[in-house]
């Protein structure tokens, strides 16, 4: 039984070369929400409401048998909840699917610190649209900055 679970668990994909960066974010680019958001801080400001905030839409990435990497530089002021990063992944023919940074929560009040959502492509799968956001569970000030999309090939 032991040795089926190790087996199983042995199989997952291992990181074949250096991350690639995709697409960076930064002012004076135009986040998709613009209620409550302000260039701050070589960022943004947003002063969140419960709900999903979309930032960015990223066309064609051109990617497959990937790890994608989601990662943004956040802070906060009295978040009363806890918000954190969120990417969905379009795929042609197959729908959307998503990654959550539900294990990585940021709330409270917090100095800039690095967060990030994997999500792993299979070969063939090469998805049309990366929706990049934020998702918050409460109310207060985020700041987000640094904005970044990687792709990391696996073999």
């Amino acid at each position: 039984m032991l040795s089926a679970l190790k087996s199983l668990f042995s199989k997952s994909p291992k990181p074949a070369g250096p991350p690639r960066l995709l697409r960076s974010y930064a002012p004076p680019d135009v986040l998709i929400a613009s209620d409550g958001v302000s260039v701050e801080e070589n960022g943004w400001r947003i002063d969140l409401t419960e709900g999903t905030l979309r930032l960015f839409e990223l066309s064609d990435p051109g990617v497959e048998s990937c790890l994608l990497t989601y990662r943004a530089q956040l802070k906060t002021a009295d978040l009363r909840g806890s918000a954190y990063l969120e990417m969905w992944c379009r795929l042609p023919g197959r729908g959307e699917f998503f990654s959550k940074g539900l294990h990585n929560k940021i709330m409270g009040t917090t100095g800039w610190a690095s967060y990030e959502v994997p999500f792993f492509l299979k070969a063939g799968e090469r998805p049309d649209m990366l929706k990049l956001n934020i998702v918050s569970e409460g109310t207060g000030v985020l700041w987000i900055k640094d904005i970044e999309v990687l792709s990391t090939p696996m073999a």
